[in-house]
């Protein structure tokens, strides 16, 4: 099996919060997250377009995960634990 060619942009540094990409032979792109180098999410390059677009434009729904933590800390009194 090959090795992957993994990429991270230069602004990323050393640091361990980092998002690298790599193309694979079947003409999809991978994606991993420094802090879990084995966990990786394949998407097509069209894909990948489309949420870069919907980052850059401010249009990506939030996680429904993020809402609920949102919602529970702003109906929780002051000073209990969200």
């Amino acid at each position: 099996m090959p090795s992957t060619d993994w990429q991270k942009s230069f602004y990323c540094g050393e640091g361990n919060n980092c998002l690298s990409l790599a193309a694979s032979p079947d003409k999809t792109i991978r994606i991993r997250e420094s802090e879990a180098p084995h966990t990786v999410v394949t998407t097509t390059p069209s894909q990948l377009a489309s949420l870069m677009d919907a980052i850059k434009a401010g249009t990506l729904a939030p996680h429904p995960t993020s809402l609920q933590k949102n919602v529970q800390s702003r109906s929780s009194p002051p000073g209990s634990a969200a």
